[in-house]
C-alpha cells in the first residue's frame, strides 16, 4: 500500500442542490476558492455533468474495447464509414484575428509565476496547462482558476518570496489558451449525487462561466487546446459540451475555439473526421509529438513487433512521425485549419555555453524542419527559446499562417503511419528512463507538473514514455546493445544504482523535503505490473490531496 500524501489540515466542504441533483465539494481549504468556485459555474458544471458524463463514460469503455482489439491483433485504419467526409469538400469556420498568427506558443502549468512569465513572453499565444503540465492537487486546480480570472483582468501580480522581485503583465501579452484535463480523467472533489465529475467538464466549466464575459469586453474569447482524444466521437463529444455551454450561458454560437492535440495513434486515422465534427469550434490540430510516441507504445504494447528503440533516437525525421505531420498538415490546411508543431523540451543551459549553443541549433534546425514542412507554427516550453523558433519560423513563414501550402504531394497510407522505426536499445536508454520517469513523479507527487532534468523540460507525456518503454521491453524480454535481455532482475538492479545516483546529484534538503521513496514504489510497481496502467497519473492520482 502507497501511502497517501498529507493534505492540508483545514477542510473544505460545500453542498447544493443544482437541478434536483446534489453537489459536494470535499477538498482542502484554498484561499480564495469561492471566486473559482462561482454559482454560475457550479451550475454550468452541474448542467454539463447531468447531460454527458454518460456519454464520456460509454466513449472511455469504447477506449478499452479498442484496446482488447488492438491486443487480439487488429491495427487501425482510416474508417470506411466516413470515407465520404474525407472525399469532400468543406472547411471550418473562419478563425478568430487573435488566431491567425500563432508562429510560436509558449505552454505550462497554471501558477501564477509561470502565468505572468508566459503571457509577457515574446510569444504570439499562451497554453495555460491544466493537464500534463500539472500535478492536479486541489489547491493548483482552484488556484490555477483564480490565476487565470486574474490574469484576464490584468490584475495579476506574483513576489518571489525568495528574491523579493515583482511580477506584473506588460503592456502586451500573448494571447491565453487553457487546455483543460483529458477525458479520462475526473475531479474526485466535486461530487454529484456521489459520483466524480470529469475534470474535463469541470476545469471547463469553471474557466468558461467566470470569464466569458471579460474576455469579451477585451476582445477575445474562450480558446482551449484539448487533448488525449482518440476517436471524431470524442470530438464530437465536446462539440455538444460548447454547444450547450453556449446556450446555457448566452454565448453566440462558435464564439468557443479549440485546437485539437493529435497525440495517440488512433486519432491520426481521424483527423479529417474530428475536424469535422468539430468545425463550428475549431482553429486547428496540433502534433503532440510525446504524448503521441507514448500512444504508440501503448496501444502496441502487447505486439513484440511494435518495440521502439531508445526515446531519443525516436526523432521526427522517422518514417512514422514524418508521416503523421506531413498528412496533418495536408488535412488541416485543405480545411482551413492551423497544424501546429510539436513541443521543443530543450531549456536553455546557463552555466555551459557550449552545451546551450549545441541545444539551440538542436531547436533551430527542429523549427525550420517544422516550418519548411507546412507548420503554422510551434511550441516551446520555456521563454528562452522564443527567440529561436521565431526566428526559424520568419524565415520560411512570409505571413501569419501557411494555410496557403497545401501539401497535395502528400499521399499517408495506414501502414505509412505504422512502420515501426528501428534502433538501438541500450542500458543508458534505461537508466535515463528511470531515472527521468521516479525523479518526475517525485515532483508531481509533490504538487509539480512540469520539471526541468537534465537540460530538458519534462512532463506527463515525457514521463509516460519513460515508464511505457521500460514495461514494453520488460514485457518482451527484449535485449539491449551490448547483448544482454531486459529482465526483472536487471531492471531492480538499475533502479538501485540510479535512486543512489539521484541522491548523490541533490542537496541533503532536496531528499528530505521529497517523496522519492513512495515515488520508486509507484513507478516500480507500474513497470513490473502484468497489467499496463492507462496513464501514471491514475494511480498517482488517488495519492494527491
Amino acid at each position: 500500500m502507497l501511502p497517501r500524501m498529507s493534505a492540508q489540515p483545514e477542510e473544505f466542504h460545500l453542498e447544493r442542490e443544482h437541478g434536483g441533483r446534489r453537489l459536494e465539494i470535499l477538498g482542502p481549504k484554498v484561499e480564495r476558492a469561492e471566486e473559482a468556485l462561482t454559482p454560475l459555474a457550479l451550475q454550468l458544471l452541474a448542467s454539463l455533468h447531468r447531460r454527458f458524463n454518460p456519454r464520456r463514460l460509454e466513449l472511455l469503455a469504447t477506449r478499452q474495447q479498442r484496446q482488447a482489439e488492438l491486443d487480439d491483433g487488429a491495427l487501425p485504419d482510416f474508417l470506411p464509414q466516413t470515407a465520404e467526409i474525407r472525399a469532400s469538400d468543406w472547411k471550418i469556420a473562419p478563425v478568430p484575428a487573435d488566431l491567425q498568427d500563432r508562429r510560436v506558443e509558449i505552454t505550462g502549468p497554471v501558477d501564477r509565476k509561470m502565468i505572468i512569465n508566459a503571457l509577457n513572453a515574446p510569444v504570439c499565444a499562451f497554453m495555460a496547462d491544466f493537464e500534463d503540465a500539472c500535478s492536479p492537487t486541489w489547491e493548483n486546480v482552484i488556484r490555477g482558476q483564480v490565476n487565470l480570472s486574474d490574469a484576464i483582468r490584468r490584475i495579476i501580480s506574483y513576489e518571489d518570496p525568495a528574491t523579493g522581485k515583482r511580477y506584473r503583465l506588460g503592456e502586451r501579452t500573448a494571447t491565453l489558451i487553457v487546455r483543460p484535463r483529458g477525458w479520462h480523467l475526473h475531479e474526485k472533489h466535486v461530487r454529484i449525487n456521489g459520483e466524480p465529475v470529469s475534470a474535463s467538464l469541470f476545469d471547463f466549466a469553471l474557466y468558461l462561466a467566470n470569464n466569458y464575459e471579460e474576455l469579451a469586453r477585451r476582445g477575445t474569447g474562450p480558446y482551449f487546446y484539448l487533448p488525449k482524444l482518440e476517436s471524431h466521437l470524442e470530438a464530437r463529444l465536446w462539440n455538444d459540451v460548447f454547444v450547450a455551454a453556449q446556450e446555457a450561458l448566452g454565448i453566440p454560437r462558435g464564439t468557443i475555439k479549440a485546437t485539437v492535440l493529435i497525440e495517440t495513434i488512433l486519432a491520426a486515422f481521424e483527423m479529417d473526421e474530428i475536424l469535422f465534427e468539430l468545425r463550428e469550434h475549431i482553429a486547428g490540430l496540433n502534433c503532440g509529438r510525446w504524448d503521441y510516441i507514448f500512444s504508440f507504445i501503448k496501444k502496441f504494447r502487447n505486439r513484440p513487433d511494435f518495440v521502439l528503440p531508445d526515446r531519443a533516437v525516436v526523432t521526427m525525421d522517422r518514417h512514422f512521425l514524418k508521416s503523421y505531420v506531413d498528412l496533418l498538415i495536408r488535412t488541416c490546411h485543405r480545411r482551413g485549419a492551423h497544424a501546429m508543431g510539436g513541443m521543443a523540451a530543450q531549456i536553455p543551459i546557463r552555466n555551459n555555453p557550449k552545451a546551450n549553443e549545441e541545444a539551440m541549433a538542436r531547436v533551430r534546425a527542429d523549427k525550420i524542419r517544422e516550418a519548411k514542412a507546412g507548420h503554422d507554427g510551434t511550441w516551446i516550453a520555456h521563454p528562452g527559446l522564443a527567440e529561436v523558433a521565431r526566428s526559424a519560423f520568419d524565415s520560411v513563414m512570409t505571413g501569419p499562417n501557411q494555410l496557403h501550402v497545401l501539401r497535395e504531394d502528400v499521399s499517408v497510407s495506414a501502414a505509412d503511419l505504422l512502420r515501426v522505426p528501428d534502433g538501438q536499445i541500450t542500458e543508458e536508454g534505461l537508466r535515463n528512463c528511470i531515472r527521468v520517469g521516479v525523479q518526475y513523479v517525485e515532483a508531481w507527487l509533490r504538487g509539480t507538473g512540469c520539471v526541468p532534468l537534465y537540460n530538458l523540460m519534462e512532463d506527463a507525456a515525457t514521463a509516460e514514455i519513460c515508464r511505457a518503454q521500460l514495461w514494453q521491453w520488460l514485457r518482451h524480454g527484449v535485449r539491449t546493445s551490448d547483448g544482454r535481455p531486459v529482465t526483472a532482475e536487471r531492471f531492480d538492479r538499475l533502479m538501485m544504482e540510479e535512486l543512489d545516483r539521484i541522491h548523490r546529484e541533490l542537496s541533503p534538503d532536496r531528499l528530505r523535503e521529497g517523496v522519492f521513496p513512495t515515488a520508486a514504489r509507484l513507478f516500480c510497481n507500474m513497470t513490473k505490473s502484468d497489467t499496463f496502467d492507462e496513464f501514471l497519473t491514475l494511480p498517482a492520482y488517488e495519492l494527491l490531496p
